[in-house]
């Protein structure tokens, strides 16, 4: 079995009620860049791709096709995303300052990691570690 030409084996996907607005925050305050997005007639987005280094994340509203949805209860934790950056402290920084909530400040690992954890405005969980 093998990946599109270009893009990992397995990439997350993540649903959100306005995949329009997590599109465009996940890009200001995680970093992402958009590989692609596709549209409704209305221009409202039906499916992104957002890349990270190497890793690609999906995002889009959830689908009756695939019988997905958004994350509804903002505490209960069902899904988070492990990404490496290159600089966890300034990384933090940048989320903070777009209005991320943080729910775990920068801590070392035992596996080494310098990491923090934050939720994105519809509450989905990221974490985001620095490898040593």
């Amino acid at each position: 079995m093998s990946a599109r030409v270009g893009g990992p084996q397995i990439s997350p996907y993540l649903y959100y009620a306005d995949a329009d607005a997590a599109l465009d925050w996940l890009v200001k305050a995680f970093g992402f860049r958009v590989r692609s997005a596709f549209r409704d007639p209305s221009g409202h987005i039906v499916h992104a791709e957002l890349e990270h280094g190497s890793g690609v994340v999906f995002v889009g509203p959830g689908m009756a096709f695939f019988g997905t949805h958004c994350v509804a209860d903002r505490n209960a934790v069902h899904a988070a995303l492990y990404v490496y950056v290159d600089d966890a402290a300034v990384h933090l920084a940048r989320a903070r300052a777009a209005g991320a909530e943080i729910r775990a400040e920068l801590s070392r690992k035992p596996n080494g990691d310098l990491i923090y954890v934050a939720s994105d405005p519809e509450g989905q969980r990221w974490i985001f570690a620095q490898a040593e």
